[in-house]
């Protein structure tokens, strides 16, 4: 069964390579990538010796064992991987404030402590006397859930940093099982001092020794390199019979791991109602920088959130030199800054600027400590949940599979999957094309 699939990112690789190992012949399974590397959103840069992850800082963590430990054995096992606590913090004027919010309220100043519980507690007594339901708006949900305190010192202006919209413009929907779900007990006792946890499931996490996460589908990469065809866009998909033309060649079956925004200028024949569908799927972009350190060491911390807009433009800050010692060299150290755009833009001249002066609010880092700065850009990075995202996401899967393309991944899907998700998502995608392939 000859395979074409759409993209080397993550999802495109690990599929590759269950299809693989489940019996599928090498030679019948080909990968079109239009980057001159495999890895996607999985790529990291190496700059003078300074290691960090382009679209944002990335970690190794899973409820699924199996797939964490298939993932680790193809990129060296066990033995290069470093294991990290995990610790994450606010930073809230010149204070740290425990992750997530609600369980740190008692590392505030007094007066925004007391805001913020009252307001908590105002939100839990409205749901529960009440029994008012979840509103469909994540702005009002916000208030809703966390009340009026939480939401204006770190819900609305942290988020308004990532989505770059109106919260008014998407739906609440995302956010179950994302955003931390606080017993009302433990927002209590971190209101007077007393430590409570909250968000525990990353914990512990994993990040590659060397060649930061893009290790990863290095290693998922390296078996597949004759059936990865780099510097090669896909520029037409043809329906042909039962089977399919992909740049002019023949193909049993075509899997699309890339952005299905795309889809309508390559693949011939996707109606016009569905070709706006997927056109009209929401994102955003994503500049990253990094800022390399004259500094020999950092606190013990993994990332730092930003909620406050006199914090400059980025909306976390990750401690890139903590996630491994292979990610700088000795005696110096680095931070990655998030900074995210409406869909395609780009950030001006004069971000690194903006950044390094908002870090400079925080406490974060002095100019005469920086050696210099690399810039990154994505133009998918972010699914944005607005009001339209899921009839748009079902007109255009529902599409594809009818007509025989099987969509997967983070954007070719269009799930909000994290690394393993995507993993476990191919896993089960191999499982369905190996039993296609024996029936022939």
């Amino acid at each position: 069964m000859k395979t074409a699939i759409l993209g080397a990112g993550v999802s495109g690789l690990a599929l590759a390579r269950y299809l693989v190992e489940g019996g599928l012949a090498m030679d019948d399974v080909t990968l079109f990538e239009a980057a001159p590397f495999a890895g996607g959103l999985c790529e990291s840069k190496t700059v003078d010796g300074f290691t960090y992850d382009t679209s944002g800082g990335h970690i190794l963590f899973s409820k699924d064992a199996e797939a964490m430990q298939w993932m680790k054995d193809r990129a060296g096992g066990d033995a290069a991987f470093v294991k990290r606590d995990r610790n994450t913090k606010i930073r809230f004027d010149e204070r740290w404030v425990h992750y997530p919010f609600e369980n740190g309220l008692g590392d505030l100043p007094e007066e925004v402590n007391f805001d913020c519980l009252k307001g908590y507690v105002e939100a839990w007594h409205e749901r529960k006397m009440n029994g008012t339901e979840a509103p469909g708006d994540f702005a009002r949900w916000i208030r809703w859930r966390f009340g009026d305190g939480i939401a204006d010192h770190f819900m609305d202006p942290y988020n308004e940093k990532i989505w770059k919209r109106p919260l008014e413009e998407i739906t609440s929907g995302w956010v179950a099982g994302r955003v931390p779900d606080a017993p009302i007990e433990d927002v209590l006792r971190a209101s007077i001092g007393i430590r409570t946890q909250g968000y525990t499931h990353q914990a512990i996490f994993y990040y590659p020794k060397k060649g930061g996460f893009q290790a990863i589908t290095d290693g998922l990469a390296v078996d597949l390199a004759d059936r990865i065809r780099l510097s090669t866009p896909v520029e037409s998909v043809v329906k042909n019979g039962d089977g399919w033309r992909v740049n002019g060649e023949e193909f049993d079956s075509v899997i699309n791991t890339i952005a299905m925004n795309l889809l309508p200028d390559i693949v011939e024949g996707i109606p016009d109602g569905v070709a706006e569908a997927m056109r009209g799927l929401a994102y955003n972009s994503i500049t990253t920088i990094l800022l390399a350190l004259d500094r020999e060491e950092h606190p013990n911390l993994s990332w730092v959130y930003f909620p406050q807009r006199k914090q400059g433009p980025a909306n976390r800050i990750t401690y890139m030199s903590n996630y491994s010692p292979g990610n700088a060299p000795t005696g110096k150290t680095s931070f990655l800054c998030e900074v995210t755009n409406r869909p395609d833009e780009k950030c001006e001249a004069g971000i690194v600027d903006e950044v390094v002066a908002g870090m400079e609010v925080a406490g974060l880092v002095r100019k005469d400590e920086i050696l210099f700065s690399d810039t990154s850009w994505h133009r998918f990075a972010y699914i944005v949940y607005d009001h339209e995202l899921e009839s748009r996401r079902e007109t255009s899967i529902a599409w594809c599979e009818d007509a025989g393309i099987l969509p997967l991944g983070r954007f070719g899907h269009y799930d909000y999957f994290n690394s393993d998700q995507c993993v476990i998502a191919a896993r089960e995608a191999a499982m369905t094309l190996l039993a296609r392939a024996v029936r022939g």
